[in-house]
């Protein structure tokens, strides 16, 4: 029993540093877009290595708690179930990187599972919420689609680069071995 609640703290401590990292990392924006999101420094890897090192279950509370974070540190609020998309299921949506975890490429195409379900849930909030600002005979939908990929896409697009340097994976998978 003591060997699993030591576990459980190792877990807890890693992803609690690993949420506090996409925060910090969140600030650092390479690229603003007007109505909000920006291009980070790869806050949505360090928040997606949740789920890859210990699971689904664990990957979304942390997600979620990055989420709620967000709210509290920079809040938009136009609608409480715009919150619910923005911040509750948008970034527990990353916390489904740990759904390949264990496969062949698990962590890219955990964290492109993640980042997918991140861009759902901006998307529906975009359109739904947000689809006024869409330029004069364009509609809502595409708007929302073409702004969530401008940043969530750009920025995963870069970060699926960087992971497939042969280092970089190697290192990813090191971590995972490790902390099993």
């Amino acid at each position: 029993m003591s060997k699993k609640r030591n576990n459980n703290l190792t877990q807890l401590a890693v992803c609690a540093m690993l949420i506090a990292l996409a925060t910090v990392l969140g600030m650092v924006k390479l690229f603003n877009l007007p109505a909000g999101g920006s291009i980070t420094l790869f806050s949505m890897l360090a928040a997606t290595l949740c789920g890859y090192y210990f699971g689904v279950t664990k990957g979304i509370i942390a997600c979620v708690a990055l989420g709620l974070l967000n709210f509290v540190l920079e809040p938009v609020m136009v609608h409480p179930a715009q919150v619910f998309l923005d911040y509750i299921f948008a970034f527990g949506m990353m916390g489904l990187s740990g759904l390949t975890a264990n496969g062949k490429n698990g962590l890219t195409t955990g964290y492109l599972i993640g980042i997918s379900g991140r861009f759902l849930g901006s998307f529906l909030s975009g359109f739904i919420f947000f689809g006024s600002y869409a330029p004069e005979g364009m509609n809502p939908v595409l708007y929302s689609f073409v702004y969530q990929l401008s940043y969530i896409g750009v920025e995963g697009l870069i970060t699926v680069i960087v992971l497939n340097i042969p280092v970089v994976k190697n290192t990813f998978k090191s971590l995972k071995a490790q902390l099993s």
